[in-house]
Formats: C-alpha cells, sequence, structure tokens
C-alpha cells in the first residue's frame, strides 16, 4: 500500500506528507475488487460509506490518489475517481484543489449496533413478574401455514394503504370472535383493529383530550402503565378505588370524571371479578352523567372454575368502550388488538387512528384473521387454557406446601394470582430483598397501588402478585422453593408467635 499524509483537523490547504493510514482501513475496500464487474463500483463506494461512519477512516484522514488506491485494489482508475466524487458530493469526502482527498468532518462515526431493550432480567433464577404469557406456546406451525396462505391468497391491493379502521376481513372475524366468545355486541363496521390495548388507550386519550375532558378514572390498584397512555394525549388520571365488588361507585361520582377505565372481568392486579350489582351502578354512572366506561378485557378468556363472565359491553354498547389484544393468547410482539367504541366517539377515534399510523400492516391482519376463521385461535385459547390453569394449581400447591398459611385471593382466572403470605414471613421489605438477593423477581401489590381488597391486613403481611402463565410447572416449584429458602436462611418463619 502506498502512503499518504493524515492531519486530524483536515486540511485548509495542501497537507504535509505523514504516516500511512492503518492498512487495516484499506482492508475493508478489498471486496471491491473480487465483486462483480457490473456491482464493482456501488461495492467500492459502500465499503468506503461504511469505513468512513463506523469511525475506520477517521475525519481529517487523507487518502489514497485514485491512481494509487486503484492500482493497490487492482481496479480501473476511472471507477475510484467515480467513487471519490460520489461520496464527496455526499459529504462523505473533501477535495481540495491540490491537497487530495480527504475524510469530511461532517460524519460522526456511528455508536454500538442496536442493543435490545426489551424487559428481559439477567441473572434471575425465577421472574414471577405479572403479565407474560407463555411464548413458547406460540403455534409456529399453524402461524406459518397461515402466513404461506395469505401470501398466495392475498390480493396485491390489498398491500396498499387499508382501512384505518383495519382490513374487513379481519374485522369481519373479529366480531364473530367477540360476539361468540366474549358476548359484546360487534358490528364489524365499528371494529377498530389497534396495535394492541396500548394504542387502544392512547387513541381514547387523544379524543378525550380533544373534547375537553381532563382527566380519566383508573382503578387503584390498577395497571401502572395507564397514566404514562393517557399523559402522551395530554389528559390526567384519577386513581380511583375498590371493594371487594369492583371499582367502588360513591368515590367515583365524587371525582368528578366522566370516563373510567375498569377490568371488570379479571380485575388486574386483585383478581376479583367486579359483581353484578356492581357492574348494573357502574353502568347506571355513566348514563346518568352521559360517561364512557373504558373496558379492558385482557385476559376474559382465560377463567378455570366456570365459564368467563361475558363482557361489560354487551349491557350497553353506547356507553361502553371495548378493547382487547392477542397479547396474551398469542404473543405480545405481534401488536395485535381491537377497539370497539359508543357511536358517539367512533368517528373521531378512526380520524385520529388514521393520523396516528395509516392503518396496521395489512399482512399481518390478513394472516389474523384467516387464524381466526379457520379455527385456529380457538385452539390456541383452550391450548394456553389447560396450560394456565395447571400453572395456577401447581402455584397454589407450592405456597401451601412452602407457605403454610398463604391465602390465594381473587378468581381462579388469568394470568397471575395474588398471595397474602402469613405475617411471620414479613416485614414485606425484607422478604422482597432476600427473594432478589436468591435470584426471584416478585412484585408486591403494592407496586400496582394502594391495597383496596384487604386493606386491614396486618402491616407486616407480605401481599404479593405472582405471575405463573409464562413459567413451567417445573419452574414455579423451583422459584417458590427458592423464596422458602431465602425466608429459611434468615430464619423469619421462625417467628411463629406473630403468624
Amino acid at each position: 500500500m502506498t502512503s499518504s499524509g493524515t492531519n486530524r483537523g483536515g486540511p485548509p490547504g495542501p497537507a504535509p506528507a505523514g504516516p500511512a493510514p492503518s492498512s487495516a482501513a484499506w482492508e475493508l475496500l478489498l471486496p471491491a475488487a473480487s465483486a462483480p464487474p457490473r456491482a464493482r463500483g456501488r461495492t467500492l463506494q459502500a465499503a468506503l460509506r461504511e469505513a468512513v461512519r463506523s469511525g475506520r477512516l477517521a475525519p481529517g484522514t487523507r487518502l489514497p490518489s485514485s491512481r494509487e488506491l486503484a492500482a493497490d485494489l487492482g481496479v480501473s482508475r476511472g471507477l475510484v475517481t467515480e467513487a471519490y466524487g460520489q461520496l464527496t458530493a455526499e459529504g462523505y469526502l473533501r477535495s481540495d484543489r491540490g491537497a487530495g482527498t480527504w475524510v469530511g468532518g461532517a460524519v460522526r462515526a456511528v455508536g454500538p449496533r442496536a442493543r435490545d431493550r426489551a424487559p428481559r432480567p439477567a441473572g434471575v433464577r425465577a421472574d414471577f413478574v405479572p403479565g407474560t404469557p407463555d411464548l413458547s406456546l406460540f403455534p409456529r406451525s399453524a402461524w406459518t401455514a397461515a402466513h404461506r396462505a395469505v401470501l398466495a391468497e392475498l390480493p396485491h391491493q390489498a398491500l396498499g394503504y387499508p382501512d384505518p379502521r383495519g382490513l374487513p376481513r379481519l374485522r369481519t372475524a373479529l366480531a364473530e370472535l367477540l360476539v361468540r366468545r366474549r358476548g359484546v355486541v360487534a358490528d364489524p363496521e365499528r371494529v377498530i383493529v389497534v396495535s394492541g390495548v396500548a394504542q387502544a388507550m392512547t387513541l381514547l386519550g387523544f379524543v378525550l383530550h380533544a373534547r375537553g375532558t381532563p382527566g380519566v378514572g383508573v382503578e387503584d390498584p390498577g395497571s401502572p402503565e395507564l397514566g404514562a397512555l393517557f399523559a402522551s394525549a395530554g389528559v390526567a388520571t384519577v386513581p380511583l378505588p375498590l371493594d371487594d365488588e369492583g371499582l367502588a361507585v360513591a368515590p367515583l361520582e365524587a371525582s368528578g370524571v366522566r370516563a373510567v377505565v375498569t377490568t371488570p372481568a379479571h380485575q388486574f392486579p386483585t383478581g376479583i371479578a367486579y359483581s353484578a350489582r356492581r357492574r348494573a351502578e357502574l353502568l347506571g354512572w355513566a348514563r346518568s352523567v352521559d360517561g364512557l366506561v373504558i373496558e379492558d378485557d385482557y385476559d376474559g378468556d382465560f377463567r378455570y372454575d366456570r365459564a368467563p363472565v361475558g363482557a361489560l359491553q354487551g349491557l350497553d354498547p353506547e356507553q361502553v368502550a371495548y378493547t382487547g389484544s392477542v397479547s396474551k393468547s398469542l404473543a405480545p410482539g405481534l401488536r395485535l388488538g381491537w377497539l370497539l367504541v359508543p357511536a358517539s366517539h367512533f368517528e373521531e377515534v378512526v380520524e385520529r387512528k388514521r393520523t396516528m399510523d395509516l392503518g396496521n400492516p395489512a399482512l399481518d391482519q390478513a394472516l389474523l384473521a384467516r387464524f381466526v376463521e379457520r379455527g385456529d385461535y380457538d385452539r390456541q385459547l383452550r391450548r394456553c387454557q389447560r396450560a394456565y390453569r395447571e400453572r395456577r394449581d401447581v402455584l397454589v400447591a407450592a405456597l401451601d406446601e412452602h407457605f403454610p398459611g398463604t391465602e390465594v385471593s381473587g378468581i381462579a382466572a388469568g394470568l397471575h394470582a395474588v398471595a397474602a403470605l402469613p405475617g411471620r414471613y414479613g416485614p414485606q421489605d425484607r422478604f422482597l430483598a432476600r427473594a432478589a438477593a436468591a435470584g426471584v423477581v416478585v412484585r408486591p401489590s403494592a407496586h400496582y397501588g394502594a391495597t383496596a381488597v384487604d386493606g386491614a391486613r396486618p402491616v407486616d403481611d407480605v401481599r404479593l402478585v405472582l405471575g405463573y402463565a409464562h413459567l413451567p410447572p417445573v419452574r414455579i416449584r423451583d422459584g417458590v422453593r427458592l423464596m422458602a429458602e431465602a425466608v429459611r436462611d434468615q430464619g423469619f418463619d421462625d417467628r411463629s408467635s406473630t403468624s
């Protein structure tokens, strides 16, 4: 390799000769020489561009002359001249008359490659954080078959910008599914396909904000994400307490809000189901103030002791907005869900959806539609229901074995359970610290807000919200055992006088 000068500041004029740049930098250009003749120029340009972006060729580095580099690489001089000219026009290089060609200063070296910021705790022996299904149950074979079939049958025009409400085929399939399984009132023309419940909440937040709604009531305890979702739309959240029948109506009436988010089929995190009386009272409130009840049916399909209670929306579709997704039944990474809203809000929500993302991916929608139409989605729900019911039973048995006297509250449903350990295992802060030291991740109920249903429990009690759906039975048993061993190591369970 012939030598060339280097000046880190870049030359205002002719530059003095200096040591040649590292030969390792020029090795990045060698593939250009062996590329097919037609691709050789593009390959050389791409290699030079990447060398500058990555910092292998630093700003101010003088490049060999076109003649020298062509000789080193064994390519024509015209090819190198064209590459230099193209990258000079783009700003990667600069050329000063009489001073040669230099790496320009406009480019900043890129940092490390993209990192994965998905919440996956490292170094954990057992993770009981709720909210995730067992992703190993995802029906890969059936999904692959549906994908191939959809690609073969999907009309070309369906790959254009979709109806912001969603593909008619998917809206029709979802309407039939929700009427049959959840008892909702669902006209396909009123179904809106969304990127999960989070987008549904954000859409409603924008519409409520545009209407001048200052705040939305939320269950306390409840999902900690709601505050940020509504805040992004300019709407504040107002925490409202629960009792053992559901959202307490008197505080709701006193709050002055005219919209409230609820999880009536299986409240998160307490695990209760709203009573029939409370459902009626909640709808009575909505009618009296012309308000909006937002029903999050996040895991309504999973009830293990009886048939699931139908959705609240079925009782009054003009006062209830209903939303759900495939995040618990298939996988949250699919980012597919649905939203049904009253006629009074429908057009505003659709217009906001259009301006937000121009609609969900058409191919994914067609794939889910076929999956639902052929009965694959029902089969998946049955498969998950069997697995999750078994895992809940395993969790309850393991708690009974290793933490005698534990009370598991809430209905037998969903993907999590609430466990109140006796006082001898407390205080809670020390229990959580010891569990964490043993590599067990758990969430106390206080993480999700006020303790509502059992607010009078002793202060030493350990009250946990335990997710189990994502853990195979052996991991559930091992995780509970690890917690028990951490407790025994500290002698907590010898404090029998406080039990």
